[in-house]
């Protein structure tokens, strides 16, 4: 697949070819059909992060159709529209039986913890708990720009506004 690479923190990315992830027993692949650039990328690109490990692959905000499923997801198929938000939970540790997933002691992050989403192709760990499906009359330009901004906004709302669902 084609996907945008840094090899040093701050000097420039080219695009070039890598191999097409394969996706864990829990996870899937999508193939990614729109990507967000955000000021959290910048920061990757400059070192500012500990846990992007180099050559890298950045890009946290994406919408795409899953291409690959792994053998112990069960609410996913190939061709589904999905995004995901920036921080990936494993649904099994306490802070997520919690309700707290963005503060997942096992947190995966497309773009920083592994490689995101500028690419064609995108591996996804925890699919069953993680991917958000994307109805067809969304356009996956506007599902990936949802990115960080739902998922904060959402977490807010619910949390500290105690907005229950049908509300």
């Amino acid at each position: 697949m084609r996907a945008v690479v840094f090899e040093r923190y701050g000097e420039p990315a080219d695009v070039r070819e890598v191999p097409d992830p394969v996706p864990a027993p829990h996870g899937v692949v999508v193939r990614v059909e729109a990507t967000g650039l955000c000021r959290s990328d910048w920061h990757g690109w400059q070192g500012h992060d500990p846990d992007i490990t180099l050559p890298h692959v950045p890009g946290h905000e994406l919408a795409g159709t899953v291409e690959a499923v792994g053998g112990l997801v069960t609410g996913w198929r190939p061709g589904d529209r999905v995004t995901v938000p920036f921080v990936c939970a494993c649904g099994s540790c306490a802070s997520c039986a919690a309700g707290d997933q963005q503060v997942c002691e096992r947190q995966t992050q497309p773009g920083f913890t592994h490689w995101g989403s500028f690419a064609e192709y995108v591996a996804l760990d925890h699919a069953d708990v993680n991917l958000v499906a994307v109805p067809e009359e969304l356009s996956y330009g506007t599902a990936a720009a949802l990115g960080c901004r739902f998922a904060t906004a959402f977490r807010a709302v619910v949390s500290q506004g105690w907005v229950a669902a049908g509300e």
